[in-house]
């Protein structure tokens, strides 16, 4: 149940910022199964940061909030790069692990914090045109996210979503649902490198109830995301970072 209702929370929240929940389950998996290897641990993360995309961006779609165009453009970017941190994550130490993971978090915290303001992350009908240096910044920003995602198993959308707001102009609820897009990409396929892998024989279950309360979460934050202003919705995502950033670092 415990698992269920941890699953559910990841889904509202990593939901509503357009992030996966990564950030969230990931730290949690690390401190509630510390003898658990890191490959172990962002495999499971990243299956339900797929199921928590694929069921967001369900909801988003009806929505009309995804924009397709750059969301298949940065997720085909994205992908190598995850395929690639699924297998360099096995070359790292757990003690490593934790750290990178917690310094990323704690990074991208006073990043939001000191970026994020009302006309950033304001409203609008959705209209984006970037420029060829833009694409190409892009395209290439997202590959590497794309291993960041599948070494550290936090779904990439952290990143990918101020990315989206401060560097290219997208107005934050469609950064938070093309994001979601991505990562359904992504996390996708970095989860099909994982069971090919066979990552998932002595963790089938775990996965499984953490995914059953994901699908439900992802619903609820995407309702969510109709009227929680996209300023709060920067700031929830500071605090969650910074908090479990520092929980993390304190437990190494």
């Amino acid at each position: 149940m415990l698992l269920i209702l941890l699953g559910f929370l990841v889904g509202v929240i990593g939901t509503l910022v357009g992030a996966g929940g990564g950030f969230i389950l990931s730290p949690i998996l690390l401190i509630a199964y510390p003898k658990e290897t890191p490959e172990m641990l962002t495999g499971i993360s990243l299956a339900v940061i797929f199921v928590n995309a694929l069921s967001g961006s369900v909801a988003y779609a009806r929505m009309r909030r995804i924009l397709y165009r750059y969301g298949i453009l940065f997720a085909a970017a994205a992908m190598p790069g995850a395929i690639l941190g699924v297998h360099a994550v096995a070359l790292v130490s757990r003690r490593t692990f934790d750290l990178l993971l917690a310094l990323l978090l704690i990074v991208g915290s006073m990043y939001l914090f000191a970026t994020a303001s009302p006309r950033q992350t304001g409203q609008s009908d959705g209209c984006v045109v970037l420029s060829r240096p833009k694409l190409i910044a892009g395209i290439f920003l997202s590959a590497l996210i794309g291993f960041v995602s599948g070494f550290l198993g936090i779904g990439g959308g952290i990143i990918h979503v101020p990315l989206l707001c401060l560097l290219f102009g997208f107005p934050v609820h469609y950064a938070t649902a093309t994001s979601h897009f991505i990562l359904a990409i992504t996390a996708g396929t970095a989860m099909v490198t994982h069971i090919a892998a066979g990552t998932y024989a002595a963790v089938v279950n775990r996965t499984a109830l953490l995914c059953l309360g994901v699908v439900a979460g992802a619903q609820v934050g995407a309702r969510l995301s109709r009227i929680v202003k996209g300023i709060l919705i920067m700031r929830i995502l500071a605090i969650a970072l910074l908090g479990v950033g520092i929980r993390l670092m304190l437990l190494r």
